[in-house]
């Protein structure tokens, strides 16, 4: 299969391209950056660099592929994030129908299934909406959990206050995922054509607050780490004065509350979808100390 992927050689680009193209794919990856080319065509894939809101070039992209994987970058410009994410899905599916790619499978979260309340998965429920209108497609909404590389952004919360916390309770129930669980989910459904439209959630783990605590302790040699909740005042504070825009900021801080209320979690929970990830807290644990 001729296969196209967005999202250049990140935490998930990088492992699925090294996947596909071990199962004797033809990969083409887009980047925004071409210092990333060499790196790209080092793994065996094809290169080409341009924008995923340019409706040109992406049709030019999906011209000759048989599938693709569709990610939108998680903060585009800084300001005005989600109409900016929602733009790109818009330019990437009338792309789609354009060239008449028969299969694609979205990165999707938790949570999209809500129209607002959700910080920046808002983008990705306005994405989904735009996908629905597509005819005579095979698409998957890759739904992923939280991701647990988002917990690096607290390290220096713990080296410099002892702590780590957010604006939910120790005992909000997430599902959390890794990356790489995401590469595999997502090089399983691109080599499959279900029909219709379906929806596939990605969970590495269900765990709380509490049990992130007490493994990024154990791990790093701080066992008796606490978690903290913050109100969502001091949560967006601490974020902005940490240097996140405040925009982001104040998308991070209303994530925070969907998860405190459980409606961004709630239709994962209440469809009982299995945690099919390989890698769970424990494990990653020992990535995070190695990064420490």
């Amino acid at each position: 299969m001729k296969i196209t992927i967005s999202g250049s050689l990140g935490n998930i680009g990088k492992p699925l391209t090294t996947k596909l193209i071990a199962s004797g794919h033809e990969v083409t990856v887009i980047t925004s950056n071409k210092d990333r080319v060499a790196a790209i065509e080092t793994l065996g894939a094809k290169a080409i660099v341009g924008s995923v809101s340019d409706v040109a070039f992406l049709k030019s992209a999906f011209t000759v592929a048989d599938a693709v994987f569709a990610m939108t970058p998680p903060n585009m410009g800084g300001a005005n994030i989600i109409a900016n994410t929602t733009a790109a899905g818009k330019a990437i599916a009338s792309a789609i129908a354009a060239t008449g790619v028969k299969r694609v499978v979205m990165l999707s979260s938790i949570g999209a299934d809500l129209a607002n309340g959700t910080g920046p998965i808002t983008g990705l429920y306005n994405i989904e909406k735009i996908y629905e209108t597509l005819e005579n497609i095979s698409l998957t909404f890759l739904r992923a959990g939280f991701f647990y590389t988002n917990l690096y952004n607290d390290v220096p919360m713990i080296k410099g206050a002892g702590i780590i916390g957010s604006n939910y309770p120790t005992t909000t129930i997430i599902p959390f995922v890794h990356p790489e669980d995401i590469a595999i989910a997502a090089a399983e459904e691109l080599q499959k054509t279900p029909s219709g439209k379906n929806i596939r959630y990605i969970v590495s783990d269900v765990r709380t607050p509490n049990d992130v605590a007490k493994a990024l302790g154990q791990a790093i040699g701080k066992p008796e780490l606490p978690w903290v909740e913050f109100t969502d005042e001091q949560a967006l504070g601490g974020m902005t004065q940490a240097g996140l825009p405040e925009e982001m900021a104040g998308l991070y801080q209303e994530m925070g509350s969907g998860l405190r209320s459980g409606k961004i979690q709630e239709d994962f929970l209440n469809n009982k979808v299995a945690a099919d990830g390989k890698i769970k807290l424990e494990d990653f644990a020992k990535e995070f100390a190695a990064q420490f």
